[in-house]
C-alpha cells in the first residue's frame, strides 16, 4: 500500500521477509512514533559536532597546500555545502515520512536484493573515513602523551607511523566499541554535549593565534605556486564529496526527526555556515604556523605540539572529543545499518558497527593522508564519484519516479513491487555504471596507477568534476528509463 504519514508503518511478524530469506531485524524497520523526538536543536547539534573535526580543518589547510587563495579556499568550502545540502535535505525528507534507514530506502531503486551494492559501497567508504578519523585521534593521543612526558618517538626518515603511533590508533579505535553497543541515542546525548565545547575550543585558538600573528600579515600571505595551478573544479568535487556520504544515508538519522521542519531547519543551521567559519580555522591554524614556526602544518596536532604545554594539552584533548564525535555519527551508524542490510537476520546495528570498525583496521590513512592532493582528490574525489551515482539514482526515483509515493510493506518482503529481477533492477545497476565508468580513466591518472600524459585532458575533466557528472548522468539515465511499479 502506499502511505505518507509521518506515523510509523506496522509489519506483523510474518510480514517481515519470506522464510529463509529474511529482509528485516529490529533496526531496519520503521522508526515508531515514540522513537520520533529529535527537533532542529538535535540535528543542528549534530552537523556542528560532525563538522568540527580535524577533516575539515585539513580539507582546509589542503586547499591552501594546492595553491587556493584563503578567500577562495573558504568560499568554495561554503559553496560546495549549500550544493551538498540540497540532496542531504531531500533524501532527508524520507526519515520523517516513512522512518526508514539508508539500506531500506535503497531497496526501492536497486531492488530488495540490488540494495546491497550500495549499501557496501556506503559501508565501505564509511570505514575508511572512519580509520582516517582514528588516525586523526591517534596523533593527538600520541601528542598528548608526549606533552605528560613519555617522549614516544614519530617515524622515522621513509616511514609514515611510528608504533607509538600505530599503538595509540588501536587504543582509540577500542574506545568507539563503546558507542555502537550503546546505540544511536548515545550518540544523540554526546554531540549535544561535546558541540559546544568544541565551539568554544576552536574560538581559543583562532583568539591566540590572532595574538601572536598580526591578521594583516596573516591574511596577506601569497598563495602557494603548484605546477598547473590550483584546480577549482577538482576541489570543488572532492569538497561536495567531503559529505557526500552523508547526503546517502541521512534518512537513518533523520527517521528519528519529529517533523519534516526539524530535519531541514537543523540541517540548514548545522552545515554550510558552520563548514566556512570552521574552515577558517585550518585556514588560520595553516598560516600561522608557516609564519611563527617556518613550515605549514597540515594538521593541527602539529601546530598545537609547538605552542607550548597547555595548549598543546588541552587542544590535542579538544582533538581527541571532536574526532570522537565524528567518527561515531558519520562513520559507524551509516555502515551499522548497511552492513546489516545484508544479512538483516543475523547482522543488528551492534554487529554492524563491529564488522565496520573491523574493517576499519585493513585501511592505512596514514599513507592516504600522505600528501594533500591525496587526500583532497583520490579520496574525496574518488569515493564522490562513486556516492554521486547513487544519490542521483535515489533522487530521481523517489522524486520523479514514484513522486514521493512508497510501499513500504514490500520494501521488507520477496515477491513484491521492489522484486525487479530476483530482487535486483538492471536499470539501477546501468545507471550506476553509466555515471561511474567516465570517470575511471580520470580517477586512475590522478591516483597514480596510470600515467597522466598517456590519457586525453577530457577523462581528467570528467573526473574533476565527478561528483556532478555522475549524479546526473545516472539519475537522468534512471528517470528515461525506469518504469514505476
Amino acid at each position: 500500500m502506499n502511505d505518507s504519514s509521518s506515523g510509523a508503518i506496522p509489519l506483523a511478524g510474518q510480514e517481515r521477509g519470506v522464510s529463509g530469506d529474511a529482509l528485516t531485524n529490529e533496526d531496519l524497520l520503521p522508526t515508531t512514533a515514540a522513537q520520533r523526538h529529535w527537533d532542529w536543536k538535535d540535528y543542528a547539534a549534530l552537523w556542528v559536532g560532525m563538522v568540527v573535526c580535524v577533516p575539515t580543518y585539513t580539507m582546509a589547510s589542503s586547499m591552501l597546500d594546492q595553491g587556493f587563495t584563503w578567500q577562495m579556499a573558504v568560499w568554495l568550502v561554503f559553496l560546495a555545502n549549500c550544493i551538498v545540502l540540497v540532496p542531504m535535505v531531500l533524501l532527508g525528507r524520507v526519515g520523517p515520512r516513512y522512518g526508514v534507514p539508508f539500506p531500506v530506502l535503497a531497496r526501492v531503486s536497486f531492488g530488495v536484493k540490488g540494495a546491497n551494492l550500495p549499501a557496501v559501497l556506503r559501508g565501505l567508504v564509511a570505514c575508511g573515513w572512519f580509520a582516517i578519523n582514528c588516525y586523526f585521534g591517534a596523533l593527538a593521543l600520541h601528542g598528548f602523551l608526549n606533552v605528560l612526558g613519555m617522549n614516544l618517538a614519530g617515524p622515522a626518515p621513509g616511514q609514515t607511523i611510528s608504533s607509538s603511533q600505530f599503538l595509540c590508533f588501536l587504543a582509540f579505535w577500542a574506545v568507539h566499541i563503546w558507542f555502537i553497543w550503546r546505540g544511536p541515542e548515545s550518540i544523540r546525548r554526546l554531540e549535544v554535549v561535546a558541540a559546544p565545547l568544541m565551539i568554544v575550543a576552536s574560538v581559543v585558538l583562532v583568539a591566540v593565534l590572532l595574538a601572536r600573528v598580526p591578521a594583516a600579515q596573516l591574511f596577506n600571505l601569497p598563495a602557494k605556486v603548484v605546477e598547473g595551478g590550483p584546480r577549482t573544479w577538482g576541489a570543488l568535487t572532492g569538497l561536495v564529496g567531503f559529505w557526500a556520504t552523508l547526503a546517502l544515508n541521512i534518512p537513518d538519522f533523520t527517521r528519528f526527526a519529529k517533523s519534516q521542519k526539524d530535519q531541514v531547519l537543523g540541517q540548514a543551521i548545522g552545515l554550510p555556515i558552520p563548514m566556512a567559519l570552521f574552515s577558517m580555522v585550518g585556514v588560520i591554524g595553516f598560516s600561522a604556523s608557516a609564519i611563527l614556526y617556518g613550515k605549514a602544518e597540515l594538521f593541527p596536532d602539529g601546530l598545537l605540539t609547538k605552542m607550548g604545554p597547555i595548549a598543546a594539552g588541552l587542544g590535542l584533548l579538544v582533538i581527541l572529543l571532536a574526532n570522537l564525535t565524528t567518527n561515531v555519527a558519520a562513520n559507524l551508524v551509516s555502515p551499522s545499518y548497511d552492513f546489516s542490510q545484508i544479512a538483516p537476520d543475523k547482522i543488528s546495528f551492534r554487529t554492524g558497527g563491529i564488522i565496520a570498525a573491523l574493517l576499519g583496521l585493513l585501511f592505512m590513512p596514514w599513507k592516504l593522508l600522505a600528501s594533500s592532493g591525496n587526500y583532497l582528490f583520490t579520496w574525496l574525489g574518488g569515493y564522490g564519484t562513486l556516492l554521486g551515482a547513487i544519490a542521483g539514482i535515489l533522487l530521481a526515483d523517489y522524486y520523479l519516479v514514484r513522486r514521493g509515493q512508497l510501499q513500504v510493506e514490500d520494501l521488507y518482503r520477496r515477491g513484491g513491487a521492489y522484486e525487479y529481477r530476483n530482487g535486483w533492477n538492471p536499470q539501477a545497476l546501468v545507471a550506476f555504471v553509466l555515471g561511474v565508468l567516465p570517470c575511471l580513466p580520470g580517477y586512475l591518472a590522478v591516483s597514480g596507477v596510470i600515467d597522466k600524459a598517456g590519457i586525453p585532458a577530457i577523462w581528467l575533466t570528467l573526473f574533476d568534476a565527478g561528483w556532478f557528472f555522475s549524479l546526473a548522468v545516472a539519475g537522468a539515465y534512471y528517470y528515461l528509463t525506469a518504469k514505476k511499479s
